[in-house]
């Protein structure tokens, strides 16, 4: 399956969450996006099959007269906050884990990028994407709607993690692009000290800013018991050591890193979670902007 089609149980899990913007009078302007089915300034979009957990309000009785089926109308509209995701495409971000190779950083990156999507959706808010890359930032500017939805998808579905992104170099793009008002979620290993101070210099410009961690179950659990050559994917820097005589003192430094960069990020008043590759997207986004009742 690919890292971008959302597994229907993961949907379900989805419904219940909302992204929430930091600052209450955003939140007051914003209506906090009860429904993407009421209020004013809605559009029909488009018709998709229902699913567990969609709002039996929004079903049209006339179709499924006609077919039998369940279908519901999916609807734009317009709102003042914008969903802004940044996806870290640097080399780095390639890293699996030796148990399942075929699933990496980046993979799990954009399964996270698909299911912030996923929410902004249901919220009927507009959600952009920012790719950095070596070759410089790709830009999909915010808009609403299952169509927009599947442009996005499509366009991330053939990239690949490779090169050293420049944050440094792009982080103009990134002044000009994110708005005041915008919810930006960083999706990142977080070891390029670029991409931390692209990160600081947003949240220090009023920004409200989220970054999640993406590391994986091997950074966490240090399974190798054998001699291994352990390769930089960005400098190509190699280690060679035994993986039993490296543990203890990897995980010790890996720990104290990990609870600097916290602590880094907690100063500048950026929220943050780490996401290991091994675990569901949805629960990086559960902590950070907590549970709702809905659905």
């Amino acid at each position: 399956m690919s890292p971008l089609d959302l597994p229907p149980e993961l949907r379900s899990r989805l419904r219940r969450l909302s992204i929430v913007p930091r600052r209450a009078a955003v939140l007051a302007s914003a209506g906090m996006h009860d429904s993407r089915n009421k209020g004013g300034g809605l559009e029909f979009a488009q018709y998709r099959a229902y699913e567990r957990g969609d709002d039996l309000r929004a079903i049209d009785w006339k179709l499924y007269a006609r077919s039998d089926r369940f279908f519901v109308r999916d609807a734009e509209r317009e709102s003042p906050v914008a969903i802004w995701i940044v996806l870290d495409a640097s080399a780095s971000m390639a890293q699996a884990d030796l148990a399942r190779p075929d699933w990496s950083r980046f993979d799990a990156a954009r399964r996270v990028a698909a299911s912030l999507m996923e929410i902004a959706l249901y919220q009927g808010d507009r959600f952009g994407v920012v790719v950095e890359r070596a070759e410089g930032p790709m830009v999909l500017t915010p808009h609403a709607g299952g169509r927009h939805r599947d442009r996005v998808l499509m366009t991330l579905a053939p990239l690949k993690a490779s090169g050293a992104a420049d944050w440094t170099r792009d982080v103009g793009v990134f002044g000009e692009q994110l708005g005041a008002r915008d919810v930006i979620v960083i999706l990142t290993d977080g070891f390029d000290e670029g991409c931390i101070a692209t990160a600081e210099r947003l949240a220090a410009s009023g920004r409200d800013i989220c970054l999640i961690q993406i590391l994986t179950g091997d950074e966490r659990d240090f399974p190798f018991d054998q001699g291994y050559r352990f390769r930089d994917a960005e400098t190509g820097a190699d280690l060679i050591g035994d993986g039993r005589t490296l543990r203890a003192d990897f995980l010790t430094r890996f720990a104290a890193a990990r609870a600097a960069l916290a602590a880094r990020l907690e100063t500048r008043g950026i929220r943050h979670v780490e996401h290991f590759i091994d675990e569901g997207a949805d629960i990086p986004i559960r902590t950070l902007f907590r549970a709702t009742g809905r659905g």
